[in-house]
């Protein structure tokens, strides 16, 4: 995963890692693991990474070239139960069991399981996969976007 445009965003803010760090409540050496790509950025940071910079994961993961955000239509949180339910749509809707759904985004049917029940918040690495393998987008998937219509 690229997340070169971490460090691009907070540049253009002219933020220190220090400072982005701070915001986001974790230390600064974590925060720089998450723009080198030596770590992947939990969900949860990188949602408050978008809205503290008006940005949308698409944007900030490379899925998009474009940063179409809008504060008046996108969620302040995420919630791993709509998440799920919209996991549970994607494999659904491609005809999918859980298992071969893992095989895809290399996990296990029972993480699978988990997700769609909405028992744990999807990992940012496999939520990844799920847009590129499928041509989504992350923001749809987490239901940030009000103005996207369901999957």
């Amino acid at each position: 995963m690229d997340f070169s445009r971490l460090a691009i965003i907070r540049e253009k803010k002219e933020l220190s890692q220090r400072e982005v760090a701070k915001i986001l409540h974790v230390s600064k050496s974590t925060y720089a693991r998450w723009e080198t790509g030596e770590q992947v950025i939990p969900l949860i940071h990188l949602n408050d990474f978008c809205k503290y910079f008006k940005v949308t994961m698409d944007y900030v993961l490379n899925l998009s070239n474009q940063n179409n955000f809008n504060n008046n239509i996108y969620n302040q949180e995420i919630n791993k139960n709509i998440i799920g339910k919209n996991i549970k749509l994607v494999r659904k809707k491609y005809q999918l069991t859980q298992k071969e759904l893992a095989k895809v985004i290399n996990t296990s049917q029972s993480t699978i399981s988990s997700y769609e029940k909405g028992k744990t918040l999807v990992l940012t690495v496999f939520i990844y996969n799920l847009a590129l393998n499928f041509n989504l987008s992350v923001d749809k998937i987490c239901d940030r976007n009000k103005e996207l219509v369901k999957i």
